[in-house]
């Protein structure tokens, strides 16, 4: 069995801290929340799962990543389009993924939308389970996706945490009562 070995590293942002995860070119392989680090875990396993994955201690000062987000949550919303970014996954999803990365900061798209701009109309719940499959939250944004009556409705970094990426990428949401 090929083992990939992925260096995880630690970083503070407004609405939590993250757990990245990159490989020994820099592509950034998982990205989510530290208290969801059993669902990135997860995720890894899934997506490789003809591979060992291990994650060992960052052996540097801090990566690529973490610099373009700390650009991204310092206001630079571009940033994260630069990051070079590896996945697993299966071709639709990675289909999903990288249309997901052309929803523009501030913008939302319904899942209905997405699966029209795949040219797949009916696979409206596929797309969100892809969505929903996602590795590499925040650089795949798959914040940016709502419900179609412009509901805020499954991030798994939680609802908070998602309102507040689409508030910071200056998106206009309909508030709660």
């Amino acid at each position: 069995m090929t083992l990939l070995v992925f260096e995880l590293e630690r970083m503070p942002t407004p609405c939590g801290e993250l757990l990245l995860a990159s490989d020994c070119d820099g592509s950034l392989r998982a990205l989510d929340w530290i208290d969801h680090e059993p669902r990135m875990r997860e995720l890894l396993r899934q997506q490789y799962s003809n591979c060992a994955v291990r994650l060992t201690a960052v052996q540097r000062s801090a990566s690529r990543a973490r610099g373009v987000l700390e650009a991204y949550f310092a206001g630079d919303l571009a940033a994260i389009d630069t990051l070079t970014v590896r996945t697993g996954g299966t071709p639709f999803q990675r289909q999903v993924w990288a249309t997901l990365r052309t929803i523009p900061p501030g913008t939302t798209l319904s899942y209905g939308a997405l699966a029209a701009r795949l040219n797949r109309p009916a696979a409206t719940r596929a797309v969100g389970m892809a969505n929903g499959a996602n590795p590499v939250s925040i650089v795949v944004p798959c914040h940016r996706v709502i419900g179609a009556d412009g509901s805020l409705t499954g991030y798994g970094g939680g609802l908070p945490r998602k309102r507040w990426l689409l508030e910071h990428e200056g998106a206009r949401l309909a508030r709660v009562a």
